[in-house]
């Protein structure tokens, strides 16, 4: 009697998690999709990856609420959809390209390309370096990623088994320049049990995060914008006290995200959350806390 109960506890439990994840899934395709431009800091795969050491192929779409970048967001909210392609190599190394649309504005208006390679020093610590080129469309709006054309990116991570700590330090060059470092703890954690059969399960990984650095993609986001009168929480006027303030290093952003996945062998689809608190902003953008939600769809080919 006591073993039936326990399975019939686990099966409810089973779709009790299913029901949450498609109703949360349902509310993030419900949301408003409209206006302007894209601009972003993006991830290649979902929060709950692992570095693969086969050779590999990954694809993947996703959807994104608004768009954040190093913890500062437009004036207005930019929803918008991507598309990734990812070859990993048995060595580590790895290319990739990411296509970019904001829903309601051109066929694409960003393509990124890069490489990298994967390190793993032990079997806690492992991290990555990478160069992404960026390109924009002609006929795209200058936006805030559009000060930055290029992106050297480290990432260190360290599992400390109850949580894992990770170091990402990012400097972007173009027509601005800004040095970065994010933060961040995370605990991932896989489910006991399938949903539809044995080969599928969900994780979980959420985290906190902060990001500091310097903002002067903000001065010369309102160089760029002066002409923005429409939008009602912009500085029509350019005042050059924030171009000192700018470069300093700071606070930029505190953040909680929650990532809820469900995978399979070869793919997973995610969903997560994201609640974002900008600190110490300076020049025209006057930004709020946000709540940020995205789904992501990836598939990986051995």
């Amino acid at each position: 009697m006591a073993i039936k109960l326990v399975k019939q506890s686990t099966i409810l439990m089973r779709y009790l998690c299913l029901l949450l994840f498609v109703v949360a899934s349902s509310a993030v395709f419900s949301a408003p999709v409209n206006l302007h431009l894209f601009m972003g800091k993006h991830q290649l795969t979902a929060d709950t990856d692992t570095i693969i050491r086969k050779r590999s192929v990954s694809a993947g779409v996703s959807y994104g609420s608004d768009v954040l970048f190093f913890g500062r967001t437009g004036p207005v909210k930019y929803p918008f959809v991507t598309a990734d392609l990812i070859y990993n190599t048995k060595s580590g190394l790895f290319l990739y390209g990411s296509a970019f649309k904001v829903l309601g504005y051109a066929p694409v208006d960003e393509v990124d390309v890069g490489g990298g390679y994967f390190y793993k020093f032990s079997k806690a610590f492992s991290g990555s370096a990478s160069y992404t080129r960026f390109f924009f469309a002609r006929d795209a709006a200058k936006v805030i990623k559009s000060a930055s054309s290029n992106d050297i990116n480290f990432k260190n991570s360290y599992d400390w088994k109850f949580l894992k700590s990770s170091v990402v330090l990012d400097y972007l060059f173009g027509k601005s320049n800004d040095f970065f470092v994010t933060v961040s703890h995370s605990k991932y954690w896989e489910s006991s049990w399938s949903i539809f059969d044995d080969q599928d399960y969900l994780s979980f990984n959420p985290s906190f995060n902060f990001i500091m650095g310097t903002q002067n993609f903000v001065q010369r986001y309102s160089l760029d914008h002066t002409f923005r009168d429409e939008a009602s929480n912009i500085s029509a006027h350019y005042d050059p006290r924030y171009a000192a303030r700018n470069r300093r290093f700071n606070m930029l952003n505190y953040s909680f995200k929650v990532p809820v996945a469900y995978n399979r062998p070869h793919y997973t689809f995610e969903f997560s959350y994201k609640y974002s608190i900008p600190v110490n902003v300076e020049g025209v953008l006057l930004n709020r806390r946000e709540s940020f939600y995205n789904l992501t769809f990836y598939y990986v080919f051995y």
